[in-house]
C-alpha cells in the first residue's frame, strides 16, 4: 500500500496526470474491475497527494508523526476487514465503505500504510528526492542512512553536478 501510495503522488504531482495513467498505476497495484476514475476523482487524489508528500517530506518522525495522525482524524474510519465481494482476498480498509470516493480511499489508506511504516521502523518512510530539478517523493525503507534521492539516475547526476562545479575554474564576476 505504501509503495502504490508514492506511485501515484508521483504519477499525480510529478507527471501530467490522466485518468489512463492513473488507472495504470492503480492496475499496477492489483486494482481490479471497472475502476470507474473521473476527473473529479483526480482532483481529489491530487490534493491527497499533495498532503501525503508533505507526510514524506518531513523533517522528524515526530513531524510526520502529526501530519499522519491529522490525516488519519480527518478521514480514516473504523478499521474493516472487505474482499469486495469475493473478488479479492481479505484485506483492511480504514476509508467509509467498498464504493468510497477515490480521493477519500486514497487518502485513508495510504496514511495507513505510511503509519505502519512509521511504527515498524521509528523514522520517516520515504523522503522527496534531494536532486535540485526532481523533488519526487520515494519510499526508504532500507536500514542504515536515510536515502537522500529517488532513484540511482537522480544520485549520478548530482554527483557529476558537484564533481563539476568543484573541477570547473571560478570566474570571478
Amino acid at each position: 500500500m505504501a509503495a502504490r501510495a508514492v506511485d501515484l503522488c508521483v504519477a499525480l504531482l510529478h507527471e501530467q496526470p490522466s485518468i489512463e495513467s492513473v488507472s495504470r498505476v492503480l492496475r499496477d497495484h492489483g486494482e481490479i474491475g471497472d475502476l470507474d476514475l473521473s476527473a473529479n476523482d483526480l482532483t481529489a487524489m491530487r490534493e491527497a497527494a499533495a498532503r501525503l508528500r508533505e507526510v514524506l517530506g518531513a523533517q522528524s518522525a515526530g513531524e510526520a508523526a502529526a501530519l499522519l495522525n491529522r490525516l488519519l482524524a480527518g478521514g480514516a474510519q473504523t478499521p474493516r476487514l472487505t474482499s469486495h465481494g469475493g473478488s479479492t482476498t481479505w484485506h483492511l480498509h480504514v476509508d467509509s465503505g467498498d464504493d468510497a470516493p477515490w480521493g477519500e480511499w486514497f487518502l485513508a489508506s495510504s496514511a495507513m500504510a505510511l503509519a505502519v511504516l512509521l511504527a515498524d521502523h521509528q523514522r520517516v518512510p520515504g523522503g522527496l528526492c534531494a536532486a535540485r530539478s526532481c523533488g519526487r517523493p520515494f519510499l526508504d525503507l532500507g536500514g542504515g542512512s536515510p536515502r537522500r534521492y529517488c532513484s540511482a539516475r537522480c544520485a549520478t547526476r548530482e554527483r557529476v553536478a558537484a564533481h563539476r562545479s568543484r573541477s570547473s575554474p571560478h570566474v570571478p564576476n
